[in-house]
C-alpha cells in the first residue's frame, strides 16, 4: 500500500489530531560507563561511570511518540512523590505532552536502572511499589474530566498497577463516542471487553490464547478471542514477520520495512501511538496500521527506548 496524503496534509492531519494516553509510566535510567577489572570484593566485574541518561518509559513513552509524530499528546498517570516524578515531569512538558501525573506520597515512582558497558548491559535495577486506592479514585475522575477534550484514548499497561479501573475507563470512553486502543498485560483480558482494538505482540497473544499451528488457527483463535471481548480488532505485533490486523471477515498484513534492526525495546509504545494518532486524525485502521508501522521501523534502528519525528516518518514513506 503506497501512502497518498502528501506530507504537509499528513503533519496538518496529525497537528490537529488530539490523544489521551493513560497508564503505567516509569523512568528508564541509564548509566554508561567501562569495565576493566574484577572486584576485589566479589567476583563482579567493576563499571566505572562516565556518563548517565534519562528517558521516559512506559506510557510516557506512547505519549512521547504521539507528540513526537505531531499530535497532541496527555499523559495521565500515578507517580510517586519524589524526584523521579519531577524528572518524568519535566522530561514530558519539554516533549510537548500535557501532563497530568498524579503523585501519591506513599510510593516510590517506577524506575529503571540500567548498567551499561560497551553497549551491553550488565545489570538492570527495578524499583516499583503498587499505587494506593485514594489515588486511583483521583485517576477515575481527572480522566473523566479530560475525556471530552481528546479523540482517542490508548491505555497503556505495564501491569503495575496504574489501570486497576481500565473496565470502567474503557465503558465511559465508550459512552462517549472515542475510540479505545489498549496495549495488553498479563493473562485476563476480559478487563479489556469493548475496547477498539488491542496490539499484543505474539507472547502477550500466546498467554491468552495459546500457541498456534499455522495461520488458519492463529486467525482463528484471535477471531474468537475478538468475537469474546466484543473488540472491533486485535493487531499482532510480529517483530520480524511484521503486523496483522485481525477484523471480523477481514485479515490485513503488513511486513516489516526491511532494514538493519538494532533494539525492539519500545517499538510497541511507538506503534500503539501511531495507531491511535493516525485514528485521531481519521485514517481507515488499514492506513493507521501502515503508518504505525512505518514509525516503528525508523524507532527499532535506534538504541533504547526511542521516538520516530514527524520528519523521520515522512521520510520513510517517501522512501516506500
Amino acid at each position: 500500500m503506497t501512502f497518498t496524503t502528501d506530507s504537509a496534509q499528513l503533519r496538518n492531519r496529525f497537528n490537529q489530531a488530539r490523544v489521551l494516553v493513560v497508564g503505567d509510566v516509569m523512568l528508564d535510567r541509564y548509566w554508561f560507563g567501562d569495565v576493566s577489572r574484577i572486584s576485589p570484593e566479589a567476583p563482579v566485574p567493576v563499571a566505572k561511570i562516565d556518563k548517565t541518561d534519562q528517558r521516559a518509559g512506559g506510557a510516557a513513552n506512547v505519549a512521547r511518540n504521539v507528540a513526537s509524530l505531531g499530535g497532541q499528546a496527555a499523559l495521565l498517570s500515578v507517580v510517586g512523590d519524589d524526584e523521579a516524578a519531577s524528572a518524568l515531569d519535566s522530561l514530558m512538558t519539554g516533549d510537548g505532552v500535557a501532563s497530568h501525573l498524579l503523585r501519591d506520597k506513599e510510593i516510590a515512582t517506577t524506575v529503571k536502572l540500567r548498567v551499561v558497558a560497551r553497549n551491553q548491559q550488565l545489570i538492570r535495577l527495578d524499583f516499583e511499589e503498587m499505587p494506593h486506592k485514594e489515588v486511583l479514585e483521583s485517576v477515575k475522575e481527572k480522566f473523566a474530566e479530560l475525556l471530552p477534550q481528546y479523540d482517542v484514548v490508548i491505555l497503556s499497561d505495564y501491569g503495575k498497577g496504574g489501570l486497576t479501573h481500565v473496565a470502567e475507563m474503557i465503558e465511559q470512553a465508550k459512552a462517549a463516542g472515542k475510540t479505545v486502543l489498549i496495549d495488553p498485560k498479563g493473562s485476563d483480558y476480559e478487563k479489556y471487553a469493548g475496547a477498539t482494538l488491542i496490539t499484543p505482540n505474539r507472547a502477550e497473544l500466546r498467554e491468552v490464547v495459546g500457541s498456534w499451528k499455522n495461520e488458519e488457527d492463529l486467525t482463528e483463535k484471535v477471531e474468537q478471542l475478538r468475537r469474546h471481548l466484543e473488540l472491533q480488532a486485535v493487531l499482532l505485533t510480529r517483530s520480524e514477520e511484521g503486523m496483522t490486523l485481525f477484523r471480523s471477515g477481514q485479515t490485513d498484513h503488513q511486513p516489516t520495512r526491511a532494514q538493519e534492526v538494532y533494539d525492539v525495546s519500545g517499538a510497541g509504545d511507538t506503534v500503539i501511538a501511531g495507531m491511535g494518532l493516525a485514528l485521531a486524525a481519521g485514517f481507515s485502521m488499514t492506513e493507521a496500521m501502515h503508518l504505525a508501522n512505518s514509525a516503528a521501523g525508523v524507532v527499532v534502528a535506534k538504541l533504547g527506548t526511542a521516538v520516530c519525528s514527524f520528519d523521520e516518518l515522512a521520510q520513510a514513506l517517501a522512501e516506500e
